[in-house]
């Protein structure tokens, strides 16, 4: 889940003579995200991301149906 990143804008105007400033300070770079945040964010965009996620579809798939295979085996099995 995304979280929105906080940041801070400082607007000042000193005087008529000086160009207005604008500070903009964002939070936290990707220097200091944390060690999850960075694997997450490289396995879950990109190509990487899209492949990550056509494999793990294709994993729930067989597993659904493997498990689905095996429970009417059972249920339908002749005594």
């Amino acid at each position: 889940m995304m979280e929105p990143q906080e940041s801070s804008i400082r607007y000042s105007r000193w005087e008529n003579s000086h160009p207005d400033e604008v500070h903009v300070a964002s939070g936290p770079s990707t220097e200091e995200a944390s060690g999850w945040q960075r694997v997450s964010q490289k396995l879950c965009s990109g190509k990487l991301g899209i492949a990550m996620k056509v494999l793990g579809g294709m994993v729930l798939f067989w597993v659904v149906f493997i498990l689905g295979y095996v429970t009417g085996y059972y249920v339908h099995k002749c005594k």
